[in-house]
């Protein structure tokens, strides 16, 4: 295909990791911690790529109390803009589920004091 000719192709596992990646950093964003530190497990990512376009699913910890719509909105624009800058793809769908909700009495245990 001439159309096709010199495109670069990024795997879906590659994409799905970029996008574990801004995960992470929206939520670095948003609490001013690295989720581990929070006590929050690592985000999980599948891809679909078809024809320039990307279909995201990340699921992720969020620390409690939080605005869980706000929250997940915030993040979701985050990794779509983050990712189609970083792999020229256009983002289609994106869905951010959570995982769990983390009280902030799972750090605060986790402490000397």
């Amino acid at each position: 295909m001439p159309a096709r000719r010199g495109a670069t192709l990024i795997p879906e596992t590659v994409v799905a990791r970029i996008a574990v990646r801004a995960a992470r950093e929206a939520l670095i964003r948003h609490t001013g911690w690295p989720p581990a530190r929070l006590g929050l497990g690592p985000a999980h990512s599948t891809a679909a790529v078809h024809e320039g376009s990307a279909r995201l699913k990340v699921s992720l910890d969020l620390p409690y109390p939080v605005d869980i719509a706000r929250t997940c909105g915030e993040i979701r624009r985050y990794i779509a803009d983050r990712v189609s800058h970083l792999t020229g793809l256009r983002i289609d769908d994106l869905t951010v589920s959570v995982q769990r909700l983390v009280s902030g009495e799972s750090l605060r245990r986790g402490r000397a004091e």
